[in-house]
């Protein structure tokens, strides 16, 4: 290795090797194009969409790029590109960047929002808050409604909150007795354990006077909740597919979704500038106090121990709802 290489700027950053396996190396520190910025990361969230991957899947390849996956990512603006004048040099943000398992990470400054002095200190993963307001815009969710939420992680939780301040009913809906707990705190009208099927339906209508629910958002990414999801919707109400399902097709009950007229809305959102609309949204509740999401970071990990992160995001053991990871 040349002195001149030696010498290069360098970051730390997780490389995934194989299943289950990585490592922490050093990578050059990387510049910010046109239109970019570097951030110094203090902080990313670990997503249960990074699973399939880390589990090794036919499709993936090893070694991955340094910091992949990661990209719930939050830290200080440290470097510009050319052109950029909406954020500066020390600026704290919460970021849309895809490889924030690293102590730096580059993002388009326009994937990139402000945090206020308010929130100064505070873990800020951007991306999930983001996607759970954007799933709440399109759940359409208003006051009077009887809402049905399945799973309660970190998402799900956020959601209850927002549907309930929004004046409807909540039913929390989740394995975990500790997970009902939380929807409690987070304002759930009503829980029920998600163990038998058809218990589960029963309950749901005398809870309604057999008319289910106007909207039903599945949170699981799993094939029985999504099928108890259609079960609990009302003729006419909403089906808010919020799961990321990764891991393979999944068939649906079309008779029931034909019979009821249901509405079925994928909520996952594709679009960079959506996607930022909602990180600026939850910047603005958390900043006034309207959401505090501090109750669901419940672990936390030096990025030496991604590899524990993930495998505590995979088993849930109990009183886990997210993890965070710091460089």
């Amino acid at each position: 290795m040349s002195a001149a290489l030696r010498l290069a700027p360098q970051m730390r950053a997780a490389v995934l090797t194989g299943p289950g396996t990585l490592r922490l190396a050093e990578a050059p520190l990387p510049k910010p194009g046109p239109g970019q910025v570097r951030l110094r990361l203090e902080g990313c969230g670990v997503c249960a969409s990074n699973l399939v991957p880390w589990s090794g899947p036919d499709w993936m390849q090893f070694p991955t790029k340094p910091g992949d996956l990661g990209h719930e990512g939050w830290g200080v603006v440290d470097a510009l590109g050319d052109g950029v004048s909406s954020v500066a040099v020390g600026d704290r943000v919460a970021a849309l960047s895809y490889k924030a398992y690293a102590t730096h990470d580059i993002a388009e400054a326009e994937a990139v929002v402000r945090l206020p002095a308010t929130l100064a200190g505070e873990p800020f993963p951007g991306e999930p808050l983001g996607c759970a307001f954007n799933i709440f815009r399109r759940a359409e969710i208003r006051a009077g409604m009887t809402v049905a939420i399945l799973g309660i992680g970190f998402l799900g939780a956020i959601l209850t909150r927002l549907a309930t301040d929004a004046g409807a009913r909540v039913i929390a809906i989740s394995r975990r007795p500790f997970s009902l707990d939380v929807a409690r705190d987070f304002g759930a009208a009503e829980t029920i354990p998600m163990e038998d099927h058809h218990g589960i339906i029963g309950r749901v209508k005398d809870l309604t006077d057999g008319q289910f629910c106007d909207v039903v958002i599945e949170a699981v990414g799993k094939q029985w909740p999504l099928d108890l999801a259609a079960e609990i919707t009302k003729e006419r109400g909403r089906l808010v597919v919020a799961g990321y399902h990764q891991d393979g097709p999944r068939q649906v009950n079309m008779w029931l979704w034909n019979w009821r007229g249901l509405d079925v809305i994928n909520a996952h959102e594709r679009d960079p500038n959506i996607y930022v609309q909602g990180i600026r949204e939850a910047v603005d509740a958390v900043a006034n106090g309207r959401l505090d999401p501090r109750p669901l970071y419940t672990h936390r990990f030096p990025l030496d121990r991604l590899d524990e992160a993930l495998d505590a995001t995979r088993d849930r053991p109990d009183g886990f709802l997210k993890a965070l990871v710091i460089p």
